[in-house]
């Protein structure tokens, strides 16, 4: 039984770990230095804001314009993004330095990913291996030209959530917003195809507890073709080969552990004797969640069981 002394010792010592944990955390951000503060915040003026002002010679006066709204950027979002340190002409020409900005910029072609991370390898992330997954996506062969990296991972704001963060719900919560970003918005979606974007709520009708299902998985965890050899598979499938067998995920051999707890399987597979702890840790799916142990128990109290009764049954009978 826990004594109150205890209980306010554990309190404290609660306590004073979320003031370490968080007093680190600041300590690490007032340690960063923005190199590029100053610069893009010439670019920042007019993209950080919903309207933007520029001096009309003609008319003699000062106009105040609505900005595009796939133009604005959020500075709290992009200074905590993955590219928090770069400067905008790292991606954008110098010529944009100029305002009004000059027309023939439009026909320029913006840099893709590869065009940096060509030949960058961590671990089992290869980027031209993602290229080539993204390249046999209905992503890819559907919409070609038109669908970029950027459509889902806007450089701007984009940060790497799923290898960093041990919270999976919030990994999850992120994740999906991507997807629904586009797949939930009728403006984004209709900007590279031309039908009316389908109702996600109602396409998936036949999810049972849709709304639990949304909050415990992500959305590539039934439209994405698995790979064992990625740390994320970029294969989105056509509707027609999305999972849809309880099975897949509710089994000893979850789908989940080579996806969504791919990155935690490897360090708690075997904790506590469960073979899907990396589960057990952050949700409970029936039939997922075994323990190996347990259930050798439950098969030997079974037989003794069957035995017992045999045995029973058999001395009856040689009685009578």
């Amino acid at each position: 039984m826990i004594t109150k002394k205890t209980r306010a010792f554990l309190l404290l010592a609660a306590m004073m770990t979320t003031f370490i944990s968080a007093w680190s955390q600041d300590e690490a951000e007032e340690e960063r230095v923005y190199d590029f503060a100053e610069e893009n915040h010439q670019c920042f003026k007019c993209h950080g804001h919903k309207t933007f002002y520029y001096f009309n010679e003609n008319m003699d006066q000062q106009i105040r314009e609505r900005m595009n709204p796939y133009y604005i950027i959020d500075t709290v979002e992009y200074y905590s993004s993955n590219h928090w340190n770069f400067s905008c002409f790292d991606c954008h020409s110098y010529d944009y330095s100029d305002f009004p900005h000059p027309n023939e910029l439009r026909m320029e072609p913006k840099p893709g990913c590869l065009d940096c991370h060509g030949g960058d390898d961590y671990e089992d992330l290869s980027w031209e291996k993602i290229d080539e997954e993204f390249q046999k996506s209905v992503h890819s062969t559907k919409h070609s030209a038109d669908f970029k990296c950027s459509m889902c991972h806007d450089p701007h704001t984009y940060k790497v959530n799923a290898r960093t963060n041990e919270n999976i719900k919030e990994t999850i919560q992120y994740d999906n917003g991507i997807c629904l970003s586009c797949h939930a918005d009728i403006n984004k979606y209709q900007l590279i195809v031309d039908f009316v974007n389908p109702n996600v709520l109602e396409t998936h009708q036949w999810l049972p507890n849709q709304a639990l299902h949304w909050q415990s998985v992500r959305c590539i965890e039934c439209h994405v073709e698995m790979n064992e050899d990625m740390l994320i598979a970029h294969n989105v499938q056509p509707k027609e080969k999305a999972v849809r067998k309880c099975v897949e995920c509710h089994s000893e051999n979850s789908l989940l552990l080579a996806s969504l707890y791919k990155y935690q399987v490897k360090e708690r597979r075997n904790e506590l004797g469960f073979f899907n702890a990396a589960i057990m840790n952050n949700s409970y799916i029936i039939g997922a969640n075994r323990n190996y142990y347990l259930n050798m128990i439950s098969l030997i109290l079974f037989g003794m069981v069957v035995l017992g009764i045999g045995i029973h049954a058999t001395i009856r009978i040689i009685k009578k």
